[in-house]
């Protein structure tokens, strides 16, 4: 057989940034190191939640997305600071820009965690030592820790990312996942979420060795097809590619808040909104996108939630649009009942580009001509700081809203645009 017919075997780096946030803080302040840290929403209000602790905070149990009282309340002397999201993104263009000079096969899935393929790259061959290598590089380039999975797929390359924290390196190969993986409970595993563990209970799968044993149809009848999916995965198949044109796939934006406390007043329900329709425009003229179909959620004082959707018949993009329609559907929905928090989201997003609008001449100037103005809108606005790791100011907006999850994806952006140039 000649050797172009031999085809590699793929080898898959997953790179996880650990504790990022507060890492990051700590590179900016080495007095934090070694102290219990915790980023958080608003350390002032009730929406204030722990998005990230260090290990010494983790230690005395504080924990991802728990109140802040509650965290303040288990470990006393917890350190806490609010997102600085230009660090944040600064580090994670260089660290991106560390994956991109070994492999251009690198498919970020947010702000501190992203897959190589490396099958072809140069030390393929000792992919350790190559972990090693760029391990090594961004502690002390950066001074930041992470964890590196290596298998053959990307499923059970993110799977050894998490066998081994802070500064691991872990390798998974297929032939040892009815060793590693089947013991581990099943939500445990990249994918299963709460609901949807609970859900495979009612078949008694509580392991994914369970999972990956399970007659095929059983698991279609109760997850669709991804119920097939997740049986594959618990086998160790996957056949994604790491894909670097994902960061273009997107199809909602939205943006949510929790109110400072539960209310029925209509003035401040309605002011929030035009936050979170705000939000929503801004995040859509980054990505010069456009949808059609606006999402309301609604958590009441009691924590039920209830999501409604009004599907529309052309795409909209600017806030006066997307709020007109959430205010509709809170009316329509709302049973007057003291509402916590609120979320709007626009879904069926696609790039402008992509649309194809029918625009007679007219209507076309006018657009063009207001997106010049929203564009230096959207500059003023959100141009301010200094990063950490660069010098150059940088238009933000979530140093100056409260943080919420769709920052984690619209970095994203950043290795869009450097990619291009």
């Amino acid at each position: 057989m000649g050797k172009e017919t031999v085809k590699k075997r793929r080898v898959i780096f997953h790179l996880d940034m650990n504790c990022f946030y507060a890492s990051v803080e700590m590179a900016y302040n080495p007095d934090l190191k070694g102290k219990p840290l915790a980023i958080a929403g608003n350390p002032q209000e009730r929406k204030g939640i722990i998005v990230t602790s260090s290990y010494e905070a983790r230690a005395k149990g504080v924990k991802t997305t728990m109140p802040l009282w509650q965290a303040r309340k288990i470990c006393p002397e917890l350190i806490v600071m609010r997102p600085n999201f230009d660090r944040y993104r600064a580090a994670s263009r260089q660290i991106f820009q560390m994956l991109a000079e070994i492999t251009p096969i690198v498919q970020p899935v947010s702000i501190d965690e992203g897959y190589m393929d490396i099958t072809d790259a140069d030390w393929s061959d000792n992919p350790i030592h190559l972990a090693e290598t760029l391990q090594a590089r961004i502690l002390q380039e950066l001074d930041l820790p992470c964890s590196i999975g290596i298998a053959p797929n990307k499923f059970l390359a993110k799977m050894a990312s998490d066998m081994k924290k802070p500064l691991g390196i872990s390798v998974l190969r297929k032939r040892e996942v009815d060793k590693i993986l089947w013991p581990l409970p099943v939500a445990k595993m990249h994918g299963v979420g709460e609901k949807t563990a609970s859900k495979l209970e009612e078949l008694s799968i509580y392991t994914i060795g369970d999972l990956a044993n399970k007659d095929t149809y059983a698991l279609k009848q109760l997850l669709g097809i991804n119920g097939v999916r997740l049986r594959d995965r618990a086998n160790g198949i996957d056949q994604r590619p790491v894909d670097p044109e994902a960061v273009h796939e997107f199809k909602s934006i939205g943006s949510s808040q929790t109110l400072p406390h539960d209310t029925v007043d209509e003035r401040e329900i309605n002011k929030l909104l035009e936050t979170l329709a705000e939000n929503v425009e801004r995040r859509l003229r980054r990505k010069q996108a456009a949808g059609k179909n606006v999402q309301l959620m609604i958590r009441y004082h009691d924590r039920k939630t209830i999501t409604r959707s009004r599907k529309l018949h052309d795409y909209v993009e600017r806030k006066e649009e997307i709020v007109q329609v959430a205010k509709e559907l809170l009316a329509k929905h709302w049973d007057q009942e003291p509402i916590r928090l609120l979320g709007v989201t626009l879904q069926n997003v696609e790039e402008k580009k992509r649309i194809g609008k029918q625009l007679d001449i007219f209507t076309y100037e006018e657009e063009a001509g207001k997106e010049k103005l929203y564009q230096v809108m959207d500059e003023l606005t959100e141009k301010y700081g200094r990063n950490l790791f660069e010098q150059s100011q940088t238009p933000i907006e979530e140093s100056i809203l409260q943080p919420g999850t769709s920052f984690q994806k619209d970095f994203l952006d950043d290795f869009k645009i450097n990619r291009r140039k």
